[in-house]
């Protein structure tokens, strides 16, 4: 049993002062996750990977009712999804008409450069995912752990306990499902 499993565990039996010595454990693979989640977003971004790590900790591990992690693995897919649920809010956030709706945020910078990159809508990844997730857990686990982790296919394998050559099938057909759907969507 790893020492972050221990730790882990010790949480999930009500031990508070657990909490803080899984953080220094962690903290090194939730900022890198974080750091390659936000490189994939938008220019212009305001909320930072440090800021995401934290809320996404918060969300994890100060919880009134205590969550039942299995493994590391497991823990790290849950940060995925938190980290994805913080995101999502965040795009929601900045397109709510109080926020100026469909009005686009320019820089001055902005204005001499045009973007180079596509333009990413969480929005409809989200709905996306979370219809692939209904019909296919493990394929959207699969996702969420490659697209909003980073990690790699054999890192997928181990974390969810199935062969390298499942993931590499889950990642194909995944990635084939959503551009469909995403190329579909108005």
């Amino acid at each position: 049993m790893s020492e972050v499993t221990r730790i882990l565990s010790d949480i999930e039996n009500g031990d508070s002062a657990a909490s803080e010595q899984l953080l220094p454990l962690v903290y090194d693979r939730l900022r890198k996750l974080a750091v390659h989640r936000m490189a994939q977003e938008k220019p212009g971004q305001t909320l930072q990977a440090t800021a995401l790590v934290h809320e996404a900790y918060i969300r994890l591990v100060d919880v009134e009712q205590a969550q039942h992690w299995n493994s590391r693995g497991h823990f790290f897919a849950a940060a995925a999804e938190a980290m994805r649920r913080l995101l999502i809010d965040n795009a929601r956030k900045k397109h709510a008409l109080r926020r100026g709706g469909d009005m686009q945020r320019l820089e001055i910078s902005c204005l001499e450069l045009p973007a180079t990159e596509s333009q990413v809508d969480l929005e409809a990844i989200s709905a996306a995912l979370d219809g692939l997730e209904k019909a296919f857990p493990q394929i959207a686990a699969v996702v969420k752990l490659k697209y909003f982790c980073g990690f790699t296919i054999n890192e997928i394998a181990e974390a969810l306990g199935i062969s390298v050559s499942t993931v590499k099938r889950h990642w194909s057909y995944a990635r084939a499902r959503l551009h469909a759907e995403l190329d579909s969507s108005p």
